[in-house]
């Protein structure tokens, strides 16, 4: 795995096709950010209501983009697209929110987002060069990253199981799983170990959440009977709070031609294999294993719809990827024109289907309720997993000196109240770490690790 990495972590050089389409991308994503359409951050849409109605103002709603965005662009964005050799959302969507909503004016707001994708294709190869060429390597050493974070991730389902269902249902959850690997490892060694019990393990989960549903359902039927009270309306089963989404719904549609433009951008950008989805992704993107990143970031979509399609209803903002259904499709599509295409046609529905959606999750509280537990674990397995191959690098660029500095600056961080948020510190410490090494190695006080 690290021979694949290392080859890949050294392309970070575009062709003209890909430097005009990120670029042209964050231009519109950007311009979308600024009508207060769609931003990528999750944090910022429930803010975004306020702004809409004029409650906030535009410099007030950019501190706040700027304030939960900062951390993941420098501190994990930046870091994963050197480390990997792929963009990812952080660095690519997290400053067009920023500058989008930044912008006094709407023709202001595309040149900005275009300079900052100018940025990115043309600044990421030459900061690439400049990393490789010093005494310590700490973007070679940053590779290490990859095999924690995608054998550690495998384990998200089975925490989301286990904090849902139970110890018991987590715990069968977690053998089938590692049997799966075990099996995957023995029969299909060029495969991703983790996809297939990846796929179990969303499976049992969406699975235990439906039965649960029905049981429910079924009781509650049977409780009526048996009070001899007449069957209620079905509207009356309805989450009192979709028909207040209705406006944001409608909102959404009226500029529907726009977001098959940005569906269309961020499919194409994915088939060009040049953009991973996730933490895993890339790096699976980075080895060329297409397939598996594509399964991997059609898992994360299951817990993201619910929470993208609520806040988009509640704030009339919807998702700079959508659902982010389009990573996984982007990343199968033979060609840019037929990805142009299927990506119009899935934001299409998505945007279309946003009320219809409301209205299922509020009959379905235990499928709200799973995704709500498959983000937590993602978080939680990536956070580890992120630490542990920091470490790791530390110690591949370091040694005992380099633990010692980037395990040093995370523990400051956290004793500092996280004032770099948790999952982006410990990256962020790896390239602090790296640069102070290669500051001792000038003053003659510290000698590279070997090998």
């Amino acid at each position: 795995m690290s021979t694949d990495l290392a080859a890949a972590g050294a392309r970070l050089d575009f062709t003209l096709a890909q430097q005009l389409t990120v670029i042209a991308l964050c231009a519109l994503t950007a311009f979308i950010s600024h009508m207060a359409l769609a931003v990528f951050n999750d944090g910022v849409r429930p803010f975004m209501l306020d702004f809409i109605q004029g409650r906030t103002t535009r410099t007030a709603t950019t501190a706040v983009s700027f304030g939960l965005s900062a951390g993941f662009i420098f501190g994990l964005g930046a870091p994963m697209a050197l480390a990997s050799g792929v963009l990812n959302p952080w660095l690519v969507f997290l400053p067009t929110d920023i500058l989008g909503i930044l912008a006094p004016k709407r023709w202001l707001a595309p040149i900005l987002g275009g300079a900052w994708g100018a940025v990115v294709v043309f600044g990421l190869n030459g900061a690439n060069d400049l990393a490789h060429d010093l005494p310590v390597d700490f973007l070679t050493a940053m590779q290490a990253m990859s095999t924690p974070i995608l054998f550690l991730f495998t384990l998200f389902p089975v925490l989301a199981i286990t904090k849902q269902f139970g110890r018991l249902r987590g715990g069968i959850a977690g053998v089938v799983e590692l049997a799966l690997v075990i099996l995957t490892m023995k029969l299909w060694p060029n495969m991703f170990a983790g996809a297939l019990a990846m796929a179990v393990g969303v499976l049992m989960l969406i699975g235990f959440a439906i039965v649960k549903d029905l049981k429910q359902r079924r009781s509650d039927t049977a409780e009526r009977v048996r009070a001899a009270r007449p069957v209620e309306d079905p509207a009356a089963d309805e989450d009192p709070m979709v028909s207040l989404f209705s406006a944001s719904a409608a909102r959404l549609r009226r500029y529907l031609p726009l977001f098959m433009v940005l569906g269309a951008g961020v499919c194409v950008l994915s088939q060009m294999h040049i953009f991973g989805g996730g933490e895993a992704t890339s790096f699976l993107i980075a080895k060329g294993q297409y397939a598996e990143a594509a399964q991997v970031d059609f898992y994360r979509v299951f817990g993201f719809i619910p929470l993208i399609a609520t806040t988009a209803l509640a704030s009339g903002a919807y998702g700079i990827a959508g659902f982010t259904l389009v990573y996984p499709i982007g990343y199968l599509m033979p060609n840019p024109w037929v990805a142009a295409l299927v990506g119009a046609a899935v934001f299409a529905f998505e945007v279309l289907a946003l009320s219809y959606i409301g209205k299922v999750l509020g009959k379905l509280p235990s499928v709200r309720d799973s995704s709500e537990h498959l983000r937590n674990a993602i978080s939680e397995s990536l956070r580890l997993a992120i630490l542990f191959g920091s470490l790791m690098a530390a110690n591949a660029m370091g040694g005992g000196l380099g633990i010692l500095i980037v395990g040093g600056l995370y523990l400051l961080n956290e004793a500092m109240g996280r004032v770099v948020v948790r999952m982006a510190a410990a990256p962020a410490a790896v390239i602090v770490g790296g640069v102070l090494l290669n500051i001792l190695y000038w003053l003659d006080l510290f000698t590279p690790v070997k090998g």
